[in-house]
Formats: C-alpha cells, structure tokens, sequence
C-alpha cells in the first residue's frame, strides 16, 4: 500500500516513546517509594527503555524516510501522467498552458517528456516557433518526413528526431524507424 511505510514508520517512533515513557514512570515510582535504588533504575531505565526506543525508533526513522521518498516518487509519476493525458486529449498542447497548468518549468516538461519517449509512452513532437506540443500515433511519426514542415528530419538521440528545417523535435517510441537520410529542403508552399 502506498504510503504505508510511512505510517508505519510513525507508529514504530511513538510506540518507542510510549515504552519510554511507561518504563520511565513505573521505575521512577518504585525509586520514590525507596523500593528501587539509583542504580537499578538506571539500568532499568537503559534496557527497557532506551533500548526499545533505539530499535523501535531506527526502524521507525528508515520506513518514514522511505516513505517519504516513496511519495515523492509518486508524486512525480502522477505529474508525468497529467502531462501524458493533457496532451494526449487534447491532441495538441500549447507549452505555456502545460507549464500553468502543471506548474512546472520548461526545462520540467522538457525532461518528463524525453523521459516519456525513452519508456515508450509518447509520441509526437514539438514546434518550437510556436511552443506547441502535438501527440502523434507512432506510424505518423515513423516516417522520415517532419509532420510540421515535410523536410527530412535528421536523429539527434534516442527517440528524438529534429528537423533541421524548422526545429521541430519529433519523439519517436523505442523500435519505431529513426531514418537519417540525406537531407532534402521541405517543399516549398503556395
């Protein structure tokens, strides 16, 4: 269950400080009743207080860490997915809308998104003249022709085609063709 380390993590640390304060209480009764001597109590104090506050709480102190990282982690998976779905549904997404609306910066969206093209979940591409992404199916973006200008695109990393013509990036999925043919200027417009 997620999140759960964490709670658990909490109730480890307080049930060592209940332990804690239990011994402490029941010990010190027994030395102010005189039935107990300074000595006794402070073993007393060490091995059934103490002790069980160290383990308890060490263990307690690395599930909560855990956690804790273990929710950020989540964290950032959820963000992926909100930015994979707002793309996805729409189509296309303007940057700064994304940038808004997830509030990430730019550099975020651009790391997510190479890093969605590297696991093979998204395909499409960026115009950056206009900041826009498009979500593409895998056999659009699989040929060699930039879907924004129609010149040949060129291979800059993996999953990442740029057109050396109008600085589209294309994100293409693990496997898909990643041609780098000679380049050809994109056809002129009417």
């Amino acid at each position: 269950m997620i999140g759960s380390g964490k709670t658990v993590g909490m109730i480890l640390i307080g049930a060592g400080l209940a332990i804690l304060l239990v011994v402490a209480l029941f010990i010190g009764s027994g030395v102010a009743s005189g039935r107990l001597g300074g000595s006794g109590a402070i073993l007393g104090i060490g091995l059934f207080g103490v002790l069980p506050l160290l383990i308890l709480g060490g263990i307690g102190a690395y599930l909560l860490s855990k956690g804790r990282a273990e929710e950020q982690e989540l964290a950032g998976v959820r963000k992926k997915e909100r930015l994979l779905g707002l793309i996805q549904a729409q189509g296309k997404a303007p940057l700064n809308s994304i940038i808004v609306e997830l509030k990430m910066t730019r550099d975020e969206v651009k790391q997510d998104i190479y890093e969605l093209v590297q696991q093979g979940l998204f395909t499409g591409y960026i115009d950056w003249s206009t900041n826009t992404f498009y979500s593409k199916d895998a056999a659009q973006v699989g040929s060699n022709k930039c879907p924004n200008c129609g010149g040949v695109r060129e291979l800059v990393g993996q999953g990442i085609v740029k057109c050396q013509y109008c600085g589209a990036e294309l994100f293409i999925p693990p496997g898909a063709p990643q041609t780098t043919a000679t380049p050809t200027p994109p056809p002129a417009k009417a």
